[in-house]
């Protein structure tokens, strides 16, 4: 039997025949969201992505490495003795779309909180609408936001600010100083657009050339890259997420020359297997450590956990699914056995100095950026990270 969320959002449905429903259509994890319970034996968290388009990879890969984790708190006994329950709901990466399934979260009292929503246009709207219920790990680094000062927003990623001051400072220290900048003409491109900018201020260095695509999800790519590719600049910043592999593919055959620098959100598998497949490659700043990189707990964890859930690609956005994961659940657990939102808050709060396998994060009663981890990688001919 199939049951669509219109039939169950239905207003003239009763709560028995709602739950009826549910049952008839096996919803359990990653099921269907649209079903308020009064009290739950469930730890129900939510999640509002992309799960078609363009950034589905993104979208899907936060969801994996959300999904391992709880996966395997879950096999341990849950928290307090209760499962982890992750919903989901499509948003096309629509920012409208996004803030309706967000506030359909947020009316449902038995859901706890909103993992990692994906986009900073997305991101803005949801922040804006919700106000009460916890929001942890949001999939952007745009400035503005992670210093608005939202009392219910955890941001577990750095800002751009801070990943493009590790790309500029690399390139800066092996005496490149002409400066190239492609980024989508929307809020998220505005924001590394002003991080880019105030980087190369700081070394009183112009860039060379900017251009820009329409918007994030846009293909629109080949007239940005034509007319970098026409210009001498030594280093080029890729503000792109999935449409990174198209933009540098059409900046190679004009004849782009440059080094190329990508941002952390363009490191999904699928993105990495298209980019190795030239024989030169591009850097990547990184706000969590490399999948690769097992001298680190949390990754050699995350593999396994991977591994478990039957995910057989690992990327840099899956990790951070992983890691948004791991930061809620320590939040879930000093929630103490009768978990809402309130105490969700300040649980989170208490995460100061916490060490989550080799990066330490630091929240507390008015602190929400946690993490200023950031390092770079680049990629081999298989698309393995390497450090």
């Amino acid at each position: 039997m199939s049951v669509s969320e219109s039939q169950l959002s239905n207003t003239s449905l009763s709560s028995s025949r709602r739950r009826t429903l549910l049952a008839a259509a096996g919803a359990s994890l990653l099921g269907t969201p649209w079903v308020a319970k009064a009290q739950s034996s469930t730890l129900r968290i939510a999640a509002t992505i992309a799960d078609t388009g363009v950034e589905r990879f993104n979208g899907q890969g936060l969801l994996n490495g959300a999904k391992a984790y709880f996966d395997a708190v879950n096999r341990a006994g849950g928290i307090q003795g209760r499962q982890i329950e992750l919903i989901k709901a499509d948003d096309e990466f629509n920012a409208g779309k996004a803030k309706d399934n967000a506030l359909r979260f947020a009316a449902d009292p038995s859901v706890l909180a909103l993992i990692h929503p994906q986009g900073t246009r997305q991101t803005a709207e949801i922040m804006k609408a919700v106000r009460d219920l916890p929001i942890i790990g949001p999939n952007t680094g745009a400035t503005a936001l992670h210093k608005s000062g939202a009392k219910n927003v955890f941001w577990v990623r750095t800002n751009y600010d801070q990943e493009v001051e590790r790309l500029v400072k690399l390139a800066d220290n092996l005496g490149l100083k002409r400066f190239g900048l492609v980024y989508p003409n929307d809020p998220f491109g505005q924001s590394v657009l002003e991080s880019f900018q105030a980087s190369l201020a700081r070394r009183k260095i112009e860039a060379v050339g900017i251009a820009s695509t329409p918007g994030t999800a846009s293909l629109e790519v080949d007239a940005a890259a034509q007319q970098l590719a026409k210009l001498p600049v030594q280093v080029l910043v890729m503000s792109l997420a999935g449409t990174t592999p198209a933009f540098y593919q059409s900046y190679r055959a004009a004849g782009g020359a440059s080094l190329c620098y990508g941002l952390s959100v363009s490191g999904t598998a699928a993105n990495l297997a298209k980019l190795s497949k030239g024989n030169d490659r591009p850097f990547f700043s990184v706000i969590v450590p490399s999948p690769n990189a097992q001298k680190f707990e949390i990754v050699r964890q995350y593999r396994r956990d991977m591994k478990a859930a039957g995910f057989e690609s690992e990327s840099l956005v899956s990790l951070e699914g992983y890691v948004d994961a791991y930061v809620l659940a320590e939040g879930l657990r000093r929630a103490g056995p009768k978990a809402d939102r309130e105490s969700l808050i300040a649980g989170l709060e208490s995460l100061s100095n916490f060490d989550i396998g080799g990066v330490r994060l630091n929240f507390g009663k008015n602190v929400r950026e946690g993490n200023s981890y950031t390092d770079t990688v680049t990629i081999d001919g298989s698309g393995r990270l390497i450090s």
